[in-house]
């Protein structure tokens, strides 16, 4: 007894240093706004009206001085685990990375405003806070390479380069995840394993039977869909969606990206293809026998629900469109800049991932 009474006060000072770094470090003071972006000062102007509610433009203008949210990174872990995991995971290699496209040198077709700023901070913080939870690597890729791709009429094929430079990049990756800059993960406590992997062949389907917007034909020579799927796409009414999609880090896939991208391609119909790098893949899937045997097509909700607006010929149709009480695991508000407001559904759905994933003790003080 007397040797732990020795012990006690050191022991106890030592815990009380840890919990004080730790509780230092996540709940630093918010610096004050960057002098030399009046974009942010004209955001915090203009954040005491409706259109820019103050707990959202907080979260983007306060930060590291360049609009990362001071958010904590571990928050969904139990104070033991986040302990384990700073102590484990100082160096570690991804066997899944997230690749996002942002803008962040500003605009490559028009001017950034705002929204557009407040927008891509809270989706990049969004996926940085995912990554960080379950240990996958983020890659996050400045889409203003697209200007050297102006003379070529190739500004939205970017995501063909920055899918090969990204495998360069992590060698040892398994597999990487594509997120457009205006998806939200809304379900932060699912793993990829977990919701996709771990059960593929049961949540995909090899072929288009069950359904095909496209009417891309159903039978072509050379299909083996034997083969392990390398390619995880999914569907809207639209077709093939790419605003969301996982490729497996293999050489089906380097030879893949080498032909998607090969000028003989897109040269041949860049003026008439719409989606461009998209209806380049469904050509493709479309005629090579070998692309189609290692593609998977997962359903709409698993990984791009979609808000109203989105679809609206199909607004009565439950595949598309984001359920919460269903738990769907992302939203992705595609084509929110035809018609629709990016802001009020990025605030929408930013507003409900915080009322679902507040503490029970939070709501007490609501």
């Amino acid at each position: 007894m007397s040797q732990f009474s020795r012990f006690k006060k050191p022991i106890l000072v030592f815990l009380t240093v840890i919990f004080l770094i730790f509780w230092i470090r996540d709940n630093g003071s918010k610096p004050s706004v960057s002098a030399n972006r009046p974009d942010i000062a004209q955001a915090l102007k203009n954040s005491q009206t409706v259109k820019y509610p103050p707990n959202l433009l907080n979260r983007y203008l306060y930060g590291n001085g360049e609009g990362d949210a001071r958010v904590d990174s571990t928050q969904y872990m139990s104070w033991w685990n986040k302990l384990l995991y700073k102590l484990t995971n100082w160096s570690h290699e991804p066997k899944i990375v997230i690749i996002l496209a942002a803008n962040e040198g500003g605009g490559v077709l028009k001017w950034k405003n705002e929204q557009d700023w407040a927008i891509e901070r809270l989706s990049i913080n969004n996926k940085k806070t995912y990554a960080k939870q379950h240990g996958y690597g983020l890659t996050i890729k400045d889409q203003t390479v697209a200007k050297r791709y102006s003379h070529e009429f190739r500004e939205g094929w970017q995501k063909v380069d920055i899918l090969r430079q990204a495998m360069r990049e992590f060698p040892n990756a398994e597999w990487f995840w594509w997120l457009d800059l205006d998806t939200l993960i809304m379900e932060p406590q699912f793993s990829l394993e977990d919701h996709i992997f771990n059960r593929l062949e049961n949540v995909t389907s090899r072929t288009l039977q069950d359904f095909n917007p496209l009417n891309i034909p159903l039978d072509i020579p050379y299909v083996d869909y034997t083969e392990e799927l390398n390619l995880l796409i999914t569907q809207d009414c639209g077709g093939f969606n790419l605003g969301s999609f996982l490729i497996k880090n293999t050489e089906w896939s380097h030879m893949l990206l080498e032909l998607w991208w090969d000028p003989a391609l897109y040269e041949q119909k860049h003026m008439y293809w719409e989606h461009k790098e998209q209806d380049a893949l469904e050509a493709l899937y479309a005629s090579q026998g070998w692309i189609r045997s290692r593609v998977g097509f997962l359903p709409l909700r698993s990984i791009n629900s979609f808000p109203p607006g989105a679809c609206s010929e199909f607004q009565g149709d439950k595949r598309f469109f984001y359920n919460d009480q269903e738990k769907d695991f992302m939203v992705n508000m595609a084509g929110c800049n035809f018609g629709r407001d990016c802001w009020d559904e990025m605030q929408y759905y930013t507003r409900l991932l915080e009322d679902k994933n507040r503490k029970w003790f939070s709501r007490l003080f609501r």
